[in-house]
């Protein structure tokens, strides 16, 4: 598959060949949703706590004696059905973390990456720069790029002198700037379209095999 490959200016200035393995790899929507329902659960702090009765304090002895008043028997003040009492079948803290295997994970961001290549949803850049930062100059060139659409911004790494490009993307609500050791699944399928320098290309092949 070729790709072209645009300036800042949204020109195209030449094509370039992506990797079939990665960007043409059969769509598995079935492991996409298994690595997105991971994703989404994984993130989940599970810290949610309420009490039970035996975590409610007071009620030890009991309100009434069992027998001769016509009431309902009761031992604790904090049983379920008392005002004050604990809780029943409420949430406690868990591990939400779900499992799943590397080489799956990596199967469901090629399909996802296949699927925005199949789609013409991914932009290559000739030279992800601007003269300094403004969000003014990254929303102009993302409007020539994609035009009104949300954007996933992929960096081959931070160390690449792209501080400009993230710190002039912050401020962009349908915008996001993220390093390919970074790629995840719901990034993936959250933004219409992908930017990415050339330069990204090698960096996503070491990452994904």
């Amino acid at each position: 598959m070729k790709l072209d490959v645009y300036s800042m200016a949204g020109k195209k200035v030449d094509s370039v060949e992506v990797p079939a393995e990665i960007f043409e790899a059969p769509v598995r929507v079935d492991l996409m949703h298994q690595a997105f329902v991971r994703q989404m659960a994984n993130a989940r702090l599970g810290t949610h706590q309420t009490k039970s009765r035996s975590f409610v304090s007071g009620g030890g002895r009991k309100p009434y004696r069992q027998k001769g008043t016509g009431r309902a028997r009761q031992g604790s003040t904090r049983a379920a059905q008392w005002v004050g009492g604990g809780k029943i079948h409420t949430p406690h803290p868990r591990d939400y973390s779900k499992k799943m295997p590397k080489k799956m994970r990596q199967a469901a961001l090629r399909s996802a990456l296949s699927a925005k290549a199949g789609d013409e949803a991914l932009v290559l850049v000739d030279k992800m720069e601007l003269k300094e930062a403004k969000t003014k100059l990254m929303a102009e060139a993302l409007t020539k790029l994609v035009g009104d659409n949300s954007v996933l911004i992929l960096l081959p790494s931070s160390e690449d002198g792209y501080e400009v490009i993230t710190r002039s993307a912050r401020n962009l609500a349908e915008a996001k700037t993220l390093e390919v050791s970074y790629l995840n699944i719901r990034d993936l399928l959250k933004y219409d379209r992908i930017v990415m320098p050339v330069s990204a290309l090698e960096a996503i092949q070491a990452h994904l095999g």
